[in-house]
């Protein structure tokens, strides 16, 4: 049976939408402590899959996750899951919201409700913790009047809890992206696809991400996400991060890959990977379609060239 390590404990959204994809939720689930040892796990072998967070709609990206997979792991994304996230404020069975003193969850999770926060309970203490469900359990286990937690309604069930407030993000279009990642493998393509590398330039001069941009450019492949990183070697020095639809597969999106990597220092490639949506994949097969009658026009006038007298 397949493990599947995730940030744990039981009960956090990342666990909520694990259970969305059917072949995972019937593996060997392996709760974790932090999303970096999930990631640890995976790239030693202790777990088949890892399933981890790594961008967010309104707080973008989660950096440990992005960091770990561009400088610390050789593992590859498989897939990516995107869902809708609902925020509640948890308590101990007749804690009322006028009694809330100390909230405790993921920052991620805090950061988005500061509006229900600052409306509903200006000036408590907010305190960290490394995952939504972990505060749960903390705020099941504690006799600490007023200590209240930021996760799901799973959560609540598992730890004994009350919904205090339901649906308490700042923004009803919430989202989390999730990727699933092992250590070889790439998935067969789509026609669905997105692709992830990193990009290490050879220095820092004026034009680099011009000349990395136009690869893509001429191409018509569309990016979906550009992120600039520092590389951790010194300050100053940073890399891109480059999500695009496509796959290895495909002519153009290896043509581009190829020339980026002659013409950078490195690219570390991250996966390809079939995409929660599929906007822009009509623009990425017009250009193929478009480079093959143009390699066949060339061909065309090729042929015609008179042979050498020689």
């Amino acid at each position: 049976m397949t493990q599947v390590g995730f940030l744990g404990p039981h009960g956090t959204f990342t666990e909520q939408a694990m259970l969305s994809q059917t072949d995972l939720a019937t593996g060997a689930l392996v709760p974790l402590g932090s999303i970096a040892e999930v990631l640890a796990a995976t790239a030693e072998g202790d777990v088949d899959l890892g399933f981890v967070p790594i961008e967010n709609s309104i707080e973008g990206t989660v950096n440990v996750t992005l960091d770990t997979l561009a400088f610390e792991t050789d593992l590859l994304i498989q897939r990516e899951v995107v869902v809708g996230i609902q925020l509640n404020l948890l308590a101990a069975p007749d804690t009322t919201l006028d009694q809330v003193t100390t909230v405790v969850s993921m920052p991620h999770a805090t950061a988005q409700v500061r509006s229900f926060l600052s409306r509903k309970l200006p000036g408590v203490s907010i305190e960290a913790s490394t995952s939504t469900a972990e505060a749960a359990r903390l705020v099941g286990e504690s006799a600490t009047p007023g200590l209240a937690a930021i996760g799901t309604s799973l959560a609540a069930e598992l730890y004994g809890l009350q919904v205090l407030a339901a649906d308490i993000e700042d923004h009803p279009d919430n989202a989390t992206r999730f990727v699933v990642v092992s250590r070889s493998g790439i998935p067969a393509p789509t026609g669905h696809d997105k692709t992830t590398v990193v990009c290490f330039q050879r220095a820092d001069r004026p034009g680099s991400l011009l000349a990395i941009l136009q690869e893509f450019a001429a191409r018509a492949v569309n990016l979906t996400k550009l992120e600039s990183r520092p590389t951790k070697r010194s300050l100053g020095e940073y890399c891109f991060i480059i999500d695009f639809e496509g796959h290895l597969a495909d002519e153009l999106v290896a043509d581009c890959l190829r020339d980026l990597k002659a013409k950078l220092a490195d690219v570390k490639f991250l996966g390809s990977y079939p995409a929660a949506g599929h906007h822009g994949d009509t623009l990425r097969r017009e250009a193929e379609t478009a480079w093959r009658d143009a390699d066949e026009w060339l061909s065309g006038l090729r042929r015609s060239i008179a042979p050498r007298s020689d």
